[in-house]
């Protein structure tokens, strides 16, 4: 019996202790994992500017698949992550591709490889790609040439004209597989990361607001009221006309301003039996001037302010003395350009007048009034929506959708009330300029400024506000602003007192000035040209440029004294 209870009890010990050193061995392998082994780094372009979406692959010598394979963050970032089950020997490369750039072959020292068999973190430097100029560069810059070309011509529809480059582009990039990997450009995910969808959604969600505000006849009686108080004047009503919208755009986005006050216009203008255009170029121009004087006053302003930590009041005190001389010249420019326009206005019948006094009626008062709330409520939210990153889109169809939803209008004819033709033409303008971003034209562009500047601050502030204004005739000062951001950065550290961040605020000038000098300079044109053309006044392309582009050397000019007074005799930089 006690043999077999000492039995017993030495089978329970072996399995008692089995058990403890299984238990312990698994206790050991969960407290003591296998080390991480992972590489960082970050990617940027020859501007500074990091590289989204660029190929980072971990190569082992004499291995044509990759170890560990990534893909770069916004902030150009990359991490590669070794698998344990990967034995680390030999030589080892870090490859990044990246499609419009030259392909970069990095071998890791010795020491990184140590320090990767030990499981430490190796960080890599900081690579910089250069660009190449191939087949897809010359294709997209054509491109952009003919749809510019054919805008300029009155050939084709500015849509359709857009449209044509837009299809260009994705028929060279999706037949690259067929015909050359040169000749790709980028798809159609890579084509939206360049549509600016806070311009196309505050359009779309204005405009049905104006749709809603329409039917309650306070456009009608704006008008009367306008005329009123310029006592059928003409060259008084535009000069009233052109500060009624400035100042508005200072404090709404000035495609807002201008999708609000073009109904208007055409009433007027058409009331007064004169041309549209004679009051509207007036106008929209004069939403260009002023409406960088605020941080919010146009989507340029809106881009540097957050790229250079510029304030509200920033763009207020030193801009509007510059912008209220601008204007001032702007307006005796406009009386001269339109004198002939102006001079035949024809005084109002009283049969006229009697019409368009029965005409100025609210005639849904109720409507009106909760337009009102909604609108002041907007209002707020485009000038405060910042503090909380609300962008201007949301708000407008955010202020749509409450019109809707309290007031329940016709909501098909409300949707009718949408210029898509005008949306349209964003949407591809924005994909065709967005191709010669891709390629490496804007940056090449930009670096060329970068490298005719050189310690004289004069001398960089002349070259950034001149040459983004000129620019700016020819590209959609949006994207082009967006490209220059990190060059005027780069300038500003190495400039001579230009840490004041004078060269922004050039930027700021030159660009959203230079939207004046032709139809495509910024989106405020192209949404007046669109509701033009339903009223039955286009603008062409060759007659914008005719009027703006003198109005371009005006302001521009008097804007550039101001900024030279301003950081140079009143502010000068030490030293």
């Amino acid at each position: 019996m006690n043999s077999r209870f000492l039995r017993a009890l030495l089978v329970l010990i072996v399995i008692g202790v089995s058990l403890a050193l299984v238990i312990t061995r698994a206790h050991a392998q969960v407290e003591t994992p296998e080390p991480e082994r992972v590489i960082i780094g970050q990617v940027i372009d020859q501007q500074g500017q990091p590289v989204e979406a660029a190929e980072v692959m971990l190569k082992a010598s004499g291995q044509t698949n990759p170890i560990a394979e990534a893909s770069t963050q916004p902030d150009g970032r990359y991490t590669l992550i070794l698998p344990s089950s990967n034995p680390i020997s030999g030589s080892l490369s870090v490859d990044i591709q990246r499609a419009h750039f030259k392909d970069v072959d990095l071998e890791l020292d010795a020491s990184a490889i140590k320090d990767l068999r030990l499981g430490e973190t190796v960080a890599m430097p900081v690579i910089t790609l250069n660009r190449q100029i191939n087949l897809a560069f010359w294709i997209a810059t054509l491109t952009f040439v003919i749809m510019l070309l054919l805008i300029a011509a009155d050939k084709l529809h500015n849509t359709l004209a857009a449209l044509v480059g837009a299809s260009i582009i994705f028929a060279f990039s999706y037949s690259s597989d067929l015909l050359g990997e040169g000749l790709f450009i980028f798809n159609f995910q890579g084509a939206l990361h360049y549509v600016d969808w806070n311009v196309i959604f505050l359009v779309m969600g204005m405009m049905i607001v104006i749709a809603v505000v329409e039917r309650t006849g306070i456009f009608q009686w704006l008008a009367f009221v306008a005329y009123q108080l310029s006592g059928g004047q003409a060259w008084l009503l535009v000069t009233i006309l052109m500060i009624i919208t400035g100042v508005a755009s200072a404090f709404l986005d000035n495609v807002t301003t201008m999708l609000l006050m073009t109904p208007i216009t055409v009433q007027i203008a058409l009331a007064l039996g004169i041309n549209p255009l004679a009051l509207l170029m007036p106008e929209v121009m004069a939403s260009n001037v002023i409406g960088i004087s605020t941080l919010i006053g146009t989507p340029t302003n809106i881009l540097i302010g957050s790229y250079a930590h510029i304030s509200f009041n920033g763009f207020l005190v030193n801009l509007t003395p510059g912008v209220i001389l601008a204007m001032l010249g702007l307006t005796i420019y406009s009386q001269f350009a339109y004198r002939r326009e102006l001079q035949v206005a024809s005084e109002v019948s009283p049969l006229l007048l009697e019409k368009l006094s029965e005409r100025a009626h609210i005639t849904e008062l109720d409507h009106l009034k909760k337009v009102g709330w909604v609108g002041a409520g907007m209002l707020i939210l485009f000038i405060f929506g910042e503090n909380v990153h609300l962008v201007p889109a949301v708000t407008a169809l955010m202020g749509a959708t409450v019109l809707l939803v309290w007031i329940k209008p016709d909501i098909e004819e409300m949707i009718e009330a949408v210029d898509w033709t005008t949306l349209v033409f964003f949407i591809a303008l924005f994909i065709v300029v967005g191709s010669i971003q891709e390629v490496g034209l804007i940056s090449m562009i930009a670096d060329l400024i970068a490298r005719l500047v050189g310690g004289s601050l004069l001398l960089t502030m002349l070259t950034v506000i001149w040459v983004s204004a000129i620019i700016s005739t020819v590209i959609a000062n949006i994207p082009f602003t967006a490209a220059m951001l990190p060059v005027i950065g780069y300038l500003s550290t190495i400039v001579p007192g230009a840490h004041s961040k004078v060269l922004f605020f050039c930027l700021a000038v030159g660009s959203a000035l230079g939207g004046n000098g032709s139809l495509i300079g910024a989106s405020a044109n192209m949404v007046t040209a669109g509701i033009s053309e339903r009223a039955g006044y286009p603008i062409s392309y060759m007659y914008f440029i005719k009027k703006g582009f003198p109005a371009l050397l005006i302001t521009v000019g008097l804007a550039t004294l101001w900024l030279i007074l301003r950081f140079l005799v009143l502010s000068p930089p030490p030293g």
